[in-house]
């Protein structure tokens, strides 16, 4: 006997309602942008997108011409930045320039030493720059206006005297932070030592500025400025063997000039009194 089938009964697929679209909401280009340029810190494509945008439309700049513009303006700023951080770090006195200098009073050949070093190459083969001549030379001057030079090149210098770096060096080796002071001046490009022997030290002092001399050898170079001749240098290092050395490390990759010119201040006064007026009796 044959069971009877039931007929399956079909079930009819409910279709899916349509659903509404609904409007994205409109975003503020112009505030995006601002907030994206801020989170990429790029200060200058923040501060200048709108209206470079605007000069664009109206002078029918291609896409590349705008981009180019505001990205010539952000690598302005940003040289211009760190040209300012440098300037701050390096200590230079900021009075002592090249455009103030008085290069009337120096010989041809000095100048055109002077000239040639503003390239900065000596910094980059870590040669060093000895200055030589009598209190009032302007050596300082000189070097200082020469440092400012490199530094506007985004070149990293540090200034100092002899006599400030001396005990900031006894006081590292006292406190164990020899090793990390000298460390930390070999960030430098350029390290400038004013007045080398302008002040007698000890033994002990001029013990911790050979190790700096030493380590800085080959590795970074030494702008200095000294009154004494290398013939009475055994006054500044105390002993024959250390000037001997102190002198070989400095001299083997180095530019020396001689400022062999009368004190700047003597001649300054001395003009001054022959332009005073004379009193009459």
């Amino acid at each position: 006997m044959t069971r009877a089938t039931t007929p399956r009964a079909t079930t009819t697929r409910k279709q899916p309602r349509s659903k509404t679209p609904t409007a994205k909401p409109k975003v503020d280009v112009t505030l995006q942008m601002t907030d994206q340029f801020r989170e990429l810190r790029l200060p200058s494509f923040r501060d200048h997108f709108q209206e470079t945008a605007t000069r664009a439309a109206t002078e029918n700049l291609s896409h590349l011409d705008y981009l180019s513009e505001l990205t010539t303006r952000e690598c302005e700023t940003r040289r211009e930045g760190r040209i300012r951080r440098l300037m701050t770090r390096s200590r230079l006195p900021l009075g002592k320039t090249w455009e103030s200098f008085d290069f009337a009073r120096l010989p041809l050949s000095v100048k055109r030493q002077l000239e040639t070093l503003r390239d900065g190459s000596f910094l980059n083969r870590r040669e060093n720059v000895l200055l030589f001549g009598k209190p009032g030379s302007g050596k300082s001057h000189a070097l200082c206006a020469l440092s400012q030079q490199l530094v506007q090149q985004g070149h990293s210098m540090l200034f100092t005297t002899c006599g400030l770096l001396v005990q900031q060096l006894l006081i590292a080796k006292r406190d164990l932070r020899l090793p990390k002071l000298i460390k930390q001046f070999s960030s430098f490009e350029g390290l400038i030592i004013d007045d080398l022997g302008y002040v007698q030290q000890n033994r002990e002092e001029m013990e911790v500025l050979f190790t700096l001399l030493a380590e800085r050898y080959e590795r970074g170079s030494v702008l200095l400025t000294s009154n004494l001749a290398f013939s009475k240098w055994d006054q500044i290092f105390k002993d024959a063997m250390t000037t001997a050395a102190a002198i070989d490390r400095l001299v083997h990759h180095s530019v020396i000039i001689e400022l062999n010119v009368p004190s700047y201040r003597v001649e300054t006064a001395k003009k001054a009194t022959s332009q005073a007026p004379k009193r009459t009796n």
